[in-house]
């Protein structure tokens, strides 16, 4: 059978994840937040999961008449993302759409980070990213050997490749994830599930926002102005296009970045 492709806009009233289940983690605010609206928008049932419980609620209320679901849940924490497999599945159905997008940026310099901000991108960057995975990983195969569209997606960085001042840690922990992804793209796609890496570069997000260092905070503020930041909704929108092509297309790597970055 062959689909047709459209412009993919909710405005269209092409609804493309139609019956799809779909799971955002970090969606509380920024990134998150506006790829959870947005799969909806274009007909996926969509799990929020987050630590900010009260957020996660205000977003369900916002979908209003789309079947989502909140759940509290820390992804460093692979208990608790098992439980909210569990959960997901047990109210939505099987998983066929995750987007791994919980994620924290600590820059500082390199001789005086506090080292507790390192544990933290890696908790998060890193093994957050991977018990997610990991946890989706038998619905994603399933859907994929009855045909459907199974799609693994780690929201990544520019700072995967590029190098900035101060941002090290940061960038280890996104060429970590870039490199995962070129791995089990190797394993999982074989079997039928896209695996992606979306990369933004300057988002205007709270990302950041909790660093320690005073200069890296407000240099990161400052880049931003300058540059022109994108909005959450440019990365959700690159996503929600990377997850509606057909079953034999993988959008493997997307880098999106504001045009005065490069």
């Amino acid at each position: 059978m062959t689909t047709t492709q459209t412009q993919i806009t909710p405005e269209t009233g092409f609804r493309p994840l139609t019956g799809r289940v779909a799971v955002v983690t970090g969606a509380t605010s920024g990134i998150g937040a506006a790829t959870a609206r947005r799969l909806a928008a274009d007909g996926a049932s969509v799990a929020l999961a987050g630590r900010r419980e009260e957020r996660l609620n205000e977003l369900v209320a916002e979908l209003d008449g789309v079947p989502a679901m909140p759940v509290g849940a820390d992804v460093t924490d692979p208990v608790a993302v098992e439980q909210l497999a569990s959960a997901v599945r047990s109210e939505l159905g099987p998983v066929d759409l995750v987007v791994a997008n919980a994620g924290v940026m600590l820059p500082a310099p390199f001789e005086r980070a506090d080292t507790s901000e390192w544990d933290r991108m890696l908790d998060t960057n890193i093994r957050g990213l991977l018990h997610t995975g990991r946890a989706f990983a038998p619905d994603l195969l399933d859907t994929a050997t009855r045909g459907g569209r199974a799609d693994l997606v780690f929201v990544g960085s520019i700072g995967g490749h590029q190098v900035f001042p101060n941002y090290g840690v940061y960038g280890a922990t996104k060429a970590a994830v870039a490199h995962l992804t070129r791995n089990l793209r190797a394993e999982l796609g074989p079997r039928g599930v896209r695996v992606k890496n979306v990369e933004p570069g300057l988002v205007g997000t709270e990302l950041g926002d909790d660093m320690q260092d005073t200069g890296a905070r407000e240099a990161l503020a400052d880049w931003r102005s300058e540059i022109g930041a994108l909005t959450p909704d440019h990365i959700a929108n690159a996503i929600a296009f990377a997850v509606a092509v057909p079953p034999q297309v993988n959008v493997a790597e997307l880098i999106v970045l504001p045009t005065a970055q490069g």
